[in-house]
């Protein structure tokens, strides 16, 4: 199974968790997503993809994903499967927490995509998150800010149900 990981970086914290992602699953290729193409998309098995939120009106993508997100909007997914992580600050921002894990669910699963990695909203304190449906959010939520002694087990974890998921 061939296993992308794309992400989006101003500050460095998403590059930060995407290379520990990198290091739990060793077979995953990382890919800044500045630099990835609609065909690379396409050649994953499981895309992993992640971004911090940012409060921009028009989206809350990281700006890297600008000319990436039509990439990943024209490509075909059909038959893929796709994880998100997203980076945000519930007490900074507590009404639009990782508000950029629903923009990629959303394009990901019109491309086609099969998606996989929802996490429970237990542990955070946020009002308000477009990433959330019910006791669940969309992707798994990392508050490297305020919560960065949970960073570590909530990956973990989350690549622990990852592989369940691929699996079944």
């Amino acid at each position: 199974m061939k296993i992308g990981i794309f992400y989006g970086s101003t500050t460095g914290k998403t590059a930060a968790v995407a290379r520990q992602l990198g290091q739990l699953i060793s077979t995953a290729k990382l890919y800044p997503v500045a630099e990835a193409t609609r065909a690379d998309f396409e050649a994953c098995d499981l895309l992993i993809l992640g971004s911090s939120s940012w409060c921009d009106e028009q989206d809350r993508l990281q700006d890297d994903w600008n000319d990436a997100f039509e990439c990943l909007r024209e490509a075909n997914l059909g038959g893929k499967k796709v994880a998100l992580f997203g980076i945000g600050d519930q007490v900074g921002y507590p009404d639009a927490f990782v508000d950029a894990i629903r923009v990629l669910h959303d394009a990901a699963q019109a491309a086609g995509a099969e998606m996989i990695g929802k996490w429970p909203d237990e542990g955070y304190n946020y009002h308000q998150s477009a990433a959330s449906e019910g006791d669940f959010f969309l992707g798994l939520p990392l508050d490297v800010t305020n919560q960065p002694n949970l960073t570590d087990s909530r990956l973990a974890s989350w690549v622990a149900q990852l592989v369940r998921e691929t699996n079944e």
